[in-house]
């Protein structure tokens, strides 16, 4: 992800200017979690790896360790498995004093992967695209909302009427963008001084609403880049007295916060392969296979482009987030749009997940559906034309969180793309995010109900 080598480590660590390597991994939340290491316990020893408890794979949100999962829990008495950290993406943490980030991958004693963590499920299917003599390439367009207070502020208030830094609609304002400025300069000159190549950064139509890109990479590269892009946002924020956050719908009345996902296939020289110039927008006939299988089984995928409750309530019509599985030509109402259009940077773009989304199961499960397109030769509709909100009769995105569940339950592609016993993992996840909500008293039904029920 960086060229940050463990001997420069070295270098830093025995000139002082590196004291501490953040040593973390993915959760099934997209989180990283970890440890920090005094930094020449490491250089020395940690590299090689580090051990956590298994629980922080059989857990919530709120890191309560949930009843019920086959891989870990009371009964097997939480154990341990590995931290084997992943070298290649070693990085300086510039916006954190005197400290180097790593990735890692999980095992279990025998070395062997945890099969449901989210890493390893993306290296999976990236693996059997290189079966096929294929690369994905991929780039997240990820949104959020940065507040003029801070996260204990917010909290002590109840959540409600937090300060966004902006007050109007700020899409591609620059007078607007220049007041939010602080924090957005400092994340995208870090990120660059860390390894993570800026393409650029804007506003977003909500007030306060912001947008970051980074250069498309490999698909294992870019939901790295992702999850440390997203730590860092918050690292940022907070340093200067702010908040950020990156729920798919923090306010009814406002537009949602996505994580758009362009993908394109090559072969392993690097070479483009969803261009052909005989084609009337440039489609390779291996292109719209990929395109037609993640249409295809756009339910099927659903819960891991939208993993929570909130996320289905930015699917509303009017609002730039979809709510049809279709695809169109540059048409930000359909849920799969084309980019790059008859040109070299031609791919697919997927506008269902929310910027909750873990991009290792989002990316490994759009492959997985497009792997599918490939393997059958599923044919590709024909591009829909018009406003997609308003048009009936047009398959829709999973409304709701036990929809896409009872999908993600049924899923004979995902069983076969993952492990059924993966899969029965995040079935359970799903459902005891659904169990936690339904069983909560929420502020609307006691502003709703107190006394008029």
């Amino acid at each position: 992800m960086a060229a940050y080598s463990l001997a420069e480590l070295k270098k830093d660590v025995a000139a002082g200017s590196v004291d501490t390597v953040l040593v973390a991994f993915p959760d099934m939340q997209g989180r990283l979690i970890g440890k920090r290491f005094q930094a020449e316990f490491f250089v020395e020893v940690a590299h090689d790896e580090t051990h956590a408890c298994n629980y922080l794979m059989a857990d919530d949100i709120d890191m309560e360790p949930v009843p019920g999962y086959a891989a870990a829990n009371w009964g097997k008495g939480y154990g341990d498995f590995v931290m084997k950290p992943d070298l290649a993406t070693l990085m300086k943490a510039s916006w954190l004093e005197g400290t180097a980030i790593v990735l890692c991958d999980l095992a279990d004693h025998h070395q062997t992967p945890v099969a449901h963590s989210p890493r390893a499920m993306l290296k999976a299917q990236i693996d059997r695209l290189a079966a096929m003599g294929y690369t994905a390439n991929a780039a997240t367009e990820l949104e959020f909302y940065l507040f003029d207070e801070d996260y204990r502020t917010i909290s002590q208030k109840g959540h409600a009427r937090a300060q966004t830094a902006g007050d109007y609609i700020q899409d591609y304002n620059i007078f607007q963008t220049t007041k939010e400025e602080g924090v957005m300069r400092a994340l995208r000159k870090h990120l660059q001084a860390s390894g993570i190549p800026v393409e650029s950064s804007k506003g977003e139509w909500g007030p306060g609403q912001e947008e970051i890109n980074v250069k498309y990479s490999d698909a294992l590269t870019m939901a790295d880049r992702h999850v440390v892009l997203k730590n860092a946002t918050k690292e940022i924020a907070w340093a200067q007295g702010k908040a950020v956050t990156f729920m798919a719908k923090w306010d009814y009345g406002l537009a949602g916060s996505s994580s758009h996902i362009h993908m394109s296939l090559a072969d392993k020289s690097g070479k483009p392969l969803f261009v052909d110039d005989k084609d009337e927008r440039g489609m390779s006939a291996l292109m719209k296979h990929f395109m037609a299988g993640q249409l295809a089984y756009a339910r099927d995928i659903t819960y891991f482009l939208a993993p929570y409750i909130n996320s289905y309530k930015r699917f509303q019509a009017g609002t730039f987030a979809p709510t049809k599985a279709i695809w169109s030509r540059d048409n930000r109402t359909a849920g799969f749009r084309l980019c790059g259009e008859n040109s070299k940077s031609i791919r697919t773009e997927c506008r269902i997940g929310g910027a909750d989304l873990n991009p290792y199961l989002a990316m490994a499960a759009l492959i997985a559906a497009g792997i599918k397109g490939i393997e059958e030769k599923l044919d590709l509709p024909p591009a829909f034309v018009g406003d997609a909100y308003v048009r009936e009769q047009l398959p829709e995105i999973a409304k709701t969180l036990r929809d896409a569940t009872d999908w993600l339950r049924r899923s004979d592609l995902l069983k076969s793309a993952f492990g059924a016993d993966v899969i029965a993992h995040y079935v359970h996840t799903a459902e005891w995010e659904q169990l936690e909500y339904d069983r909560r008293v929420t502020d609307w039904e006691l502003k709703r109900g107190f006394e008029r029920s």
